[in-house]
């Protein structure tokens, strides 16, 4: 028998490793040590041969955190790299090796999840994928929606909040008739923010709200006009995602009105677009990086204590923040106008 496919002293030993997976010593060093040089599949191969093998190396035990985007969701694309950059940073700051991965699949989440010692999932993860990594018992830490009173740990940010902040930002402005611009799909988040500024223009003597449903890149002239015909006639917008606002400041530049002398309009994220049309938009700072890593922090406090569950479960919530720009101003007095 060659020297290296033996078990010596009762351990499992590198070449051991190479030998089931079909791959060099070097690989599997280089796999086992986090070190670059090896493909994600090949080091994914050789952790779980080492696994099933029972290797007790120096390297043995995972020490990797997992990161799982999820990779489907592409409104929140944007909001998910900072999200990234933020674990990223706080990885590197406090010395530990990540599992990057962007998937929607069941299965490659919960591959990811046996080698590593927790798991951070971003998004909207079905409930197979939960359900497969609950069942491992490693401490998870989510970065999306999750049931009333789960118990899992969850970071968000402050979608109720920020739409009461918005609805007392366009109050103090002076407006009083106000669109809720939901585009085509309800999303959970959009459904929070407004639920927050109808808490605030409800209870606002002479204020109402009205929701907008329409396709996001077609159709708001036309639910603008739908809305006119009730003799509802908005003086401010509020969008909860940045791109939606775009679509509706070149709607409204088209018909005619100018922003903000006429209407105004409030975005939602400050994403990239916000500061790439003219005027520049009035938005809801969500602060993508520094959830991010407040996630990756309290996951390495999980870690630091054992197995779950963990009584209590933790909500953290990063408080967003209004950053004020050229596209909202003080209701007109004599309500809007449009030119031309």
């Amino acid at each position: 028998m060659a020297m290296g496919a033996e078990r010596r002293g009762g351990r499992v030993t590198l070449q051991q490793i190479a030998d089931r997976v079909g791959v060099s010593k070097f690989a599997v060093s280089r796999s086992l040590s986090g070190k670059d040089g090896v493909s994600e599949a090949t080091r994914l191969r050789v952790e779980e041969a080492a696994a099933a093998l029972g290797y007790s190396g120096a390297q043995a035990g995972p020490r990797d955190i997992g990161v799982v985007c999820y990779d489907m969701d592409l409104v929140n694309s944007e909001l998910r790299m900072m999200v990234q950059n933020g674990v990223q940073r706080e990885a590197h700051r406090l010395g530990y090796p990540l599992r990057l991965q962007w998937t929607h699949s069941p299965d490659h989440v919960a591959s990811i999840a046996k080698l590593s010692a927790g798991l951070l999932l971003i998004g909207p993860h079905d409930r197979q994928t939960i359900e497969l990594v609950e069942a491992m018992r490693i401490p998870v830490v989510r970065m999306g929606w999750i049931s009333p009173l789960e118990p899992v740990d969850q970071v968000t940010g402050t979608d109720h909040e920020a739409g009461q902040a918005v609805g007392q930002y366009l109050l103090q402005l002076g407006h009083r008739v106000i669109a809720f611009v939901y585009g085509a799909t309800a999303y959970r988040g959009r459904i929070e923010r407004y639920h927050g500024i109808r808490e605030v223009t409800e209870v606002e003597p002479g204020a109402s709200l009205h929701q907008m449903w329409f396709e996001e890149n077609t159709g708001f002239a036309d639910a603008l006009r739908a809305l006119q015909a009730e003799g509802v006639h908005p003086t401010a917008f509020f969008c909860p995602h940045d791109g939606l606002a775009v679509t509706v400041v070149s709607e409204l530049l088209r018909l005619g009105y100018r922003i903000p002398e006429d209407v105004s309009v409030i975005g939602f994220g400050d994403f990239v677009a916000a500061t790439q049309i003219s005027p520049q938009l009035t938005t809801v700072r969500v602060h993508g990086a520094e959830m991010g890593a407040a996630a990756f922090r309290l996951l390495i406090e999980r870690i630091k204590q054992g197995r779950p569950p963990y009584e209590p479960p933790q909500r953290i919530q990063i408080a967003s923040k209004i950053v004020e720009r050229r596209s909202s101003g003080p209701c007109p007095p004599a309500g809007p106008r449009r030119r031309g």
